[in-house]
């Protein structure tokens, strides 16, 4: 079998799917390769990642990284989430095929900018 039952659920069972309309970070990252399109929005208080959401266009091995990294995150301190690495996405998921791990690649990259996004606007809001 090409995905592990784990990515197969993650994909037809995606967790933290949507949108937080006050979202304190938001992370969006893409791949014109294969055409894949992560959002990510973090909700954070004391540091602590309280919820987070993920929309993702793309193949279920891009929805499988997100909904799995998002899993990995919640509850999380904010420092923690930043080590999250794509090797950990994809190991978690009970590997990935080679010509898909650029989509736990593309959750790493997309929990750290909306983390960014959030830094970013936190220095804004003590200024």
């Amino acid at each position: 079998m090409l995905y592990s039952e784990k990515v197969m659920d993650h994909f037809m069972n995606p967790r933290n799917v949507g949108k937080i309309e006050d979202a304190d970070g938001v992370g969006e990252v893409g791949n014109a390769k294969c055409g894949d399109i992560m959002k990510i929005y973090i909700k954070v208080n004391d540091g602590i990642i309280t919820d987070v959401k993920f929309n993702t266009f793309g193949c279920g091995s891009a929805i499988a990284s997100s909904s799995m990294a998002t899993e990995m995150i919640k509850g999380k301190p904010v420092s923690e989430a930043l080590e999250l690495t794509n090797k950990a996405v994809a190991e978690a998921l009970d590997g990935l095929p080679a010509h898909k791990l650029h989509c736990s690649v593309l959750a790493e990259e997309a929990i750290k900018a909306a983390i960014e996004d959030y830094e970013k606007k936190k220095e804004a809001k003590s200024e």
